[in-house]
Parts: C-alpha cells; structure tokens; sequence
C-alpha cells in the first residue's frame, strides 16, 4: 500500500506577520516545499490541506515535485489544527481506501526526520493501529508529527468536532493508538529538531541560518 505524506498547511500563521509562512522563502527555497523535499524518499504520494486563496501559490511552490501530488481545500477555513487534519485525511481516504497510512504534518516543521517518518509507518503498518503519535515528554502528543489510519482519524475528528472538543489530542481516545517516547525516539537516532515548528521571524530566520551552507 502507498505511503502518504499528509501535510495542514491551512493556519493563518497570525504570529509570523502578514505573509503566508506555507511558502514564504525559506534559505532559498518556500518552507512547503522544504517540508514536502524531506518527505519524499520515505512517502509515495502527498496531499495537501490549504485554504482555497492558498491553492495557487502552493502549487507552484510544489512544482516539479517527484511524487504525485492533490490537494484538499478547507471547506470551512480557519476551523482550527484538528479540522486540517480531517481535511487532509480525507484527501488521504480519497485516493487510497480507509486504511491508507499517512504522515500527517504541520507546513512549518521544515528539520522532520525521514528516519523517523520511516519508523512510524513500520509501527502502524506492523501493530493492527489507527495512529502512531511521538510523546516526547509526559504530557505532550505530537499530532502533527505522526502517522494515521487515514479514515478511522478522520472519522474521530469529525466526532471531535462533532461535540465541540477542539483539543488536538482528543480524537486519539477513539482509536487504537501507540505511543512512540523519548527512549523509543533515542534508540531510533532522532534529530530533535524534527519537531520544531516555526511560529515567529525569530524562529524562521534561526532556521534559515541553520539551514543555509556554508
């Protein structure tokens, strides 16, 4: 079965100013597409959720990309982190059935770990689960660094929202899930910086400067 990256790129990135950070230049290159390039040798195919005034310029960001490419506009923009998500998983449900895994990530984690991308699909394909979601510490669930069961996550988001629970970690109690820790995430040699997103000029210039050769 495919591999598919599922990447929410539908915020309105209020904190980072009035540019779009889904495709604003990143070390020379639209932080989408930074994202989707470090996906592309562990997935087969990538969806991508935006807003429909979004489409345009993501796409071309996303042109000549190796592996085939949809999209899945919001239907309803500026629902929040977890309506993304079911957004971009029913893209997901769309062009590979119920069960088709995906890497669901947020547009501003331009450091994730193919390493770990990797080992998340072998979870989720090897333990009968709906989702594979990193802990790395005791409170914290990576939602938007994890893989899904692409229907059955979908499914719970929409009954999330359906009861008016916003919380991004709420649709994972309806599922048959796995936690992935730090000492799982340190056997497995992962970069920390995988989870780091990029919220503010701050964060995106220190990232920029990490990611420019020298």
């Amino acid at each position: 079965m495919p591999r598919y990256a599922a990447v929410v790129a539908g915020g309105r990135s209020t904190r980072f100013g009035d540019r779009d950070k889904a495709v604003a230049d990143l070390a020379g290159t639209p932080m989408i597409r930074r994202v989707a390039d470090r996906l592309v040798d562990v997935t087969d195919r990538l969806v991508v959720n935006c807003r429909p005034d979004q489409r345009a310029a993501i796409t071309a960001a996303m042109e000549g990309y190796v592996n085939p490419v949809r999209y899945a506009e919001d239907p309803d923009p500026d629902e929040g982190p977890m309506a993304g998500i079911r957004t971009v998983l029913r893209g997901v449900e769309g062009w590979g059935g119920s069960d088709a895994p995906a890497f669901v990530v947020a547009c501003d984690m331009p450091f994730v770990d193919p390493a770990l991308v990797d080992a998340l699909f072998d979870r989720i394909d090897g333990g009968g689960l709906d989702a594979v979601v990193p802990r790395v510490d005791d409170e914290w669930f990576q939602t938007t660094h994890a893989a899904y069961r692409a229907g059955p996550m979908a499914d719970a988001c929409d009954a999330a929202l359906a009861r008016g629970d916003r919380k991004i970690i709420a649709p994972l109690f309806d599922l048959e899930y796995a936690e992935v820790g730090a000492d799982d995430l340190d056997s497995l040699g992962v970069d920390e910086r995988s989870f780091e997103n990029l919220n503010t000029r701050e964060e995106f210039e220190a990232a920029a400067e990490a990611l420019t050769p020298r």
